[in-house]
């Protein structure tokens, strides 16, 4: 074969696909080894609660299962890429108190003033900081298990509502009524 038959050739295989670079970062946040008693005997498997966010609004929490860990974070991160959420963040702070219900657990979120950063804590802490709240205070009032208050605190941050657009619309039904007055003025 010449040169230029085996650059032919050579150009014909397929590049290998280089994957998108997302730019979440993901946070294990609890790791459980699962018992399931067979016929046979025991079969040994890993639970993991994972939450990524990108740090400027984005976040999401997820569980998988698997074999090994590494499976389970994989399966996990994929679930919890399918269920992203944006949250409102108005100065560094959430738009306005949010107390949310989640099966036995209850959170509450307040707004911080700035520098006062985020006080939260056990998986709290990490889903506010992975979501790009800076100035926060919460508080844990129900049980303590990790995934339903993950889950909690991530349905609590997807109920937050934009301040913005009420008083967007505040101004535009002003603006009406004083055309409105200018109108009757005006006859």
């Amino acid at each position: 074969m010449t040169e230029k038959n085996q650059k032919n050739k050579f150009d014909k295989r397929k590049k290998p696909r280089r994957e998108a670079k997302d730019d979440f970062e993901q946070r294990i946040l609890d790791v459980a080894r699962v018992t399931r008693v067979m016929a046979g005997g025991k079969r040994m498997t890993f639970r993991v609660c994972v939450v990524i966010g990108d740090k400027k609004g984005s976040v999401a929490v997820g569980i998988g299962k698997g074999a090994d860990v590494t499976i389970a974070v994989n399966k996990a991160v994929n679930k919890a890429k399918k269920n992203l959420i944006k949250v409102p963040i108005i100065n560094e702070t959430i738009p306005h108190e949010v107390r949310h219900k989640f099966g036995a657990a209850r959170l509450l979120f307040k707004p911080a003033s700035k520098g006062k950063g985020v006080i939260a804590g056990g998986v709290i802490r990490p889903i506010l900081d992975l979501a790009g709240i800076k100035n926060v205070t919460s508080k844990i009032l129900g049980t303590n298990n990790k995934i339903n208050n993950a889950q909690c605190a991530i349905l609590a941050l997807s109920s937050l509502k934009r301040i913005e657009k009420k008083e967007k619309q505040l101004d535009k039904n002003e603006k009406k009524l004083d055309n409105d007055n200018n109108k009757n003025k005006n006859k």
